[in-house]
């Protein structure tokens, strides 16, 4: 017989076995498949009373309340959980992809996150219910009051951007079978719009810089709530015409159940914390002045994002009259207050501000 005859015969018999029969150790796909579809939650905060997006003043902000609103992430990362203990990753597509189940057995997990991030730390990600994600340090001098009110707290910088979703006790299927999962991505970090509103001598100022303490140091992506530990988030500030301005993002206050994942909030994890916020201005003649608030009153409607708003704050000219423009300068220079970025590895109204503490550490 010729060699174009045998393997004739040979095709035309794995056809036949193919079309047949399957066998475990000839099968490339024997195992059962979760087929999830995705969809995104675009949500920069949580209404707990403040009723932000009915009320938003574009005329007032400068920009439409969709306009914080986080984008949709590139990829996602996929951890199957085995009922055995052991787990494997695998990656999605931003709206679909198949997962590999284990043949017929009850009960695994499967954890959803984007990856696209940098400045985060994903730990314990072997266990479904100690997987969370924390960021990455950053160090400056944040001053005696911060000091103060969150002693030895640690300071990082926001977190990335990051949504999740747990699907929990998969049934069991047989060979070949595909399960249909839709799954709604929820994300996990919030944005806090702060607004340091000026009564006079923004003119004065060159550059700011700010701090947001008391936030939740990390966040848990099975469930969304927050740990009990707390750090202080620095971040720079843009200088505006009626003051300085910052998009600060946040896992939002600690010990918090949010209610949004399914799960009751606590008002009590807000009770009796200290939430703080810094402005550190550098004015044109090379003086710099400090301010501290307490916030906890804004905090409290606002435990996942929202707008945090400090009015009255005076520059005057006295503080600004030696010398002359002393110009632009780097945030990461020793100059300006010791500032060292670690490397990503791997408001309610004018009463309540009047009443928080001020400080000017240039008198």
């Amino acid at each position: 017989m010729k060699l174009s005859g045998i393997l004739l015969i040979a095709i035309m018999m794995a056809v036949a076995a193919a079309t047949t029969s399957c066998r475990d150790e000839l099968c490339d796909n024997h195992f059962p498949s979760l087929a999830v579809s995705l969809s995104w939650e675009h949500e920069w905060e949580r209404d707990y009373g403040m009723n932000h997006s009915a009320s938003w003043d574009t005329s007032l902000y400068g920009f439409e309340y969709g306009a914080l609103r986080p984008e949709k992430p590139e990829w996602v990362n996929c951890i199957h959980y085995s009922t055995d203990g052991s787990s494997y990753e695998s990656f999605l597509k931003e709206d679909a992809g198949n997962v590999a189940l284990d043949k017929e057995q009850e009960g695994q997990q499967v954890l959803l996150y984007n990856g696209d991030t940098e400045f985060l730390v994903l730990e314990d990600m072997a266990s479904f219910t100690d997987a969370r994600a924390t960021p990455t340090t950053r160090t400056r001098n944040t001053g005696e009051y911060l000091n103060t009110q969150h002693p030895g707290l640690s300071t990082t910088n926001p977190p990335d951007i990051l949504y999740s979703a747990f699907v929990d006790n998969i049934k069991g299927a047989g060979p070949h079978t595909q399960i249909t999962f839709p799954v709604t991505m929820q994300p996990l970090v919030f944005t806090y719009l702060i607004r340091y509103e000026f009564e006079y001598g923004i003119h004065h100022v060159s550059q700011a810089r700010g701090a947001l303490g008391g936030m939740a140091e990390s966040v848990y992506l099975r469930d969304g709530h927050t740990s009990d530990k707390a750090t202080i988030i620095l971040y720079d500030c843009d200088v505006k015409d009626y003051g300085c301005e910052a998009r600060v993002r946040s896992f939002g206050v600690p010990s918090f159940s949010d209610e949004y994942y399914g799960r009751g909030d606590d008002s009590r994890a807000i009770a009796d914390r200290p939430f703080t916020l810094n402005l550190e201005l550098l004015l044109t003649n090379g003086t710099t002045l400090e301010f501290n608030y307490n916030i906890s009153n804004q905090i409290a409607n606002q435990p996942k994002g929202g707008v945090i708003t400090i009015s009255g704050i005076r520059v005057d000219d006295e503080q600004n009259k030696v010398g002359e423009s002393a110009g632009a300068f780097d945030v990461d220079l020793s100059g300006w207050g010791n500032i060292e970025h670690d490397l990503p590895f791997d408001v309610n109204n004018g009463e309540d501000v009047k009443s928080d503490k001020q400080t000017d550490n240039n008198k």
